[in-house]
């Protein structure tokens, strides 16, 4: 066995809107996320389908002030540093830096916000891997416009690339144009600030938004390259193999299907076109996408560097509705898998998955992938002596770290780095809670947004140190 690049990329990831808080400090503007609430309406908000105008007045939104490192940043810095992080993969709230997405100016505290923080970073040998749009877009634009309905968008989103392109054009090298794009699709109003209305068509819309959103990344990438050749840009979806539930030739056919479904977007971010498969399911369902005559060109001509993903879980899948048991918790649909365990949220646990994903995608694109979210989410608690001792956390990282690097060193697959999710505790995507935790640091915040902020080192930080500070040999 051989072993990982000397110069690859540990390190940890969070989003802005999960973990910055400061959500109306510093001239910021309000995001779509930070009007998805914690509890009952969370879901139907993320869906698209409530509107959040009609939500209590007391409702609670978690993104306010997230575990608030918008103060704590030095602080968090100086904590991945300990660890060794080689990277940090983190995401800008465009809102904070165009508080309506429309001004013609950025806004400077917001700029150097991000740029006291790059540097803090790059002093302590910390690569920044920046994440352009996570789950956020200016409120304003989502109420003008529609969101990501609406071209205009690409306008301000290309006038945004641009300010940071240029601001940090020798401090940041690895981009990423949307996180887990193919969310739109499962989340639209999480995922693009995209609300389905009545007597819309959901399909279309959805599409239209994906159209709009993939020209959007195919012009920041030429922009890109024109301000700093030496910029990597890529593309970054939500992963995870589908499996097909038995033998049957028809359970093999539906799973090659939903990786269809799932690969689209980035298909046409890394191949520069509309597969085919994606022209026939349009055509089928009577969706025609308004597009300008430049756009297939432009797709064409600027393909992404890299192909970033996230990984939690395979998934299983049936061409018969009746057959097995779907499992809980996952936002992508899946059918319990019998031969593996699940984790206290219903998400399986699928370490040899992770490598069967990455072969798939790198079979597919032949680009070089970046694991940029994994990890384990568990209620921690603290032991009477302070500590908390989350070995299945580490035996979770463990197994899924053995099988990544089977995958570069028998399989030949070549990987950039290896940034697991929640480096330190945030609030959950998915559900708004504190309570699921991913960390290697503990932060003292509960559901109801209780707690003193304070951070603590778990277990699984100096197993996580180690691990770095090998290039992963201590596990072989």
């Amino acid at each position: 066995m051989g072993s990982l690049p000397k110069d690859f990329l540990w390190g940890g990831a969070t989003a802005a809107n999960q973990c910055e808080g400061g959500y109306l400090e510093g001239g910021k503007g309000l995001g779509t996320v930070d009007v998805i609430p914690w509890g009952e309406d969370r879901r139907a908000v993320m869906l698209g389908v409530r509107d959040y105008r009609t939500l209590p007045e007391d409702a609670y939104y978690p993104s306010h002030e997230a575990i608030d490192m918008y103060h704590h940043w030095k602080e968090d810095v100086a904590l991945m540093a300990e660890m060794g992080f080689r990277c940090y993969r983190f995401s800008f709230a465009w809102s904070r830096i165009f508080p309506t997405g429309e001004e013609e100016e950025p806004n400077e505290e917001g700029m150097k916000f991000y740029e006291d923080m790059i540097d803090e970073m790059l002093a302590a040998g910390i690569q920044p891997v920046v994440t352009i749009c996570h789950f956020d877009v200016p409120l304003h634009l989502e109420q003008k416009y529609g969101s990501w309905k609406n071209r205009k968008l690409i306008d301000a989103y290309l006038h945004y690339c641009e300010a940071i392109f240029r601001r940090f054009r020798d401090k940041v090298t690895y981009w990423m144009t949307f996180n887990e794009i193919n969310m739109l699709m499962h989340l639209p109003f999480m995922g693009a600030g995209i609300s389905i209305r009545e007597g819309e068509n959901e399909l279309q819309v959805k599409y239209q938004a994906a159209h709009n959103e993939l020209v959007a990344s195919a012009m920041a990438t030429k922009l890109a390259h024109e301000i700093n050749p030496d910029f990597r840009i890529g593309c970054m979806l939500a992963a995870g193999q589908f499996y097909p539930y038995s033998c049957n030739p028809a359970d093999v056919w539906d799973a090659l299907s939903k990786d269809r479904n799932n690969y689209f977007f980035i298909d046409v971010q890394s191949r520069g076109a509309y597969p085919s498969y994606a022209k026939k399911f349009l055509e089928r369902n009577g969706i025609v996408l308004e597009m300008e005559p430049e756009d297939e060109r432009i797709l064409r001509e600027n393909t992404v560097d890299f192909v970033a993903f996230s990984y939690y879980a395979s998934r299983l899948t049936s061409a018969d509705p009746n057959a097995g048991v779907s499992t809980g918790g996952n936002v992508i649909k899946s059918l319990r898998n019998p031969h593996l365990q699940a984790s206290e949220w219903g998400w399986q646990i699928d370490p040899l998955g992770l490598r069967i994903t990455m072969n798939s995608l790198y079979d597919r694109y032949q680009k070089p992938l970046f694991i940029v979210e994994n990890g384990l989410g568990a209620v921690d608690r603290v032991e009477e002596d302070g500590s908390i001792q989350d070995d299945y956390r580490i035996a979770y990282l463990e197994a899924h770290i053995k099988e990544m690097m089977k995958a570069v060193e028998e399989d030949g697959v070549e990987l950039i780095g290896y940034t697991p999710w929640g480096w330190i505790d945030l609030v959950s995507a998915s559900t708004g809670e504190m309570k699921k935790r991913y960390g290697f640091v503990y932060v003292d915040k509960d559901n109801a947004g209780n707690g003193t902020l304070e951070r603590r080192r778990k277990k699984s930080f100096e197993w996580y140190k180690k691990v770095i500070a090998t290039n992963g040999e201590c596990l072989k």
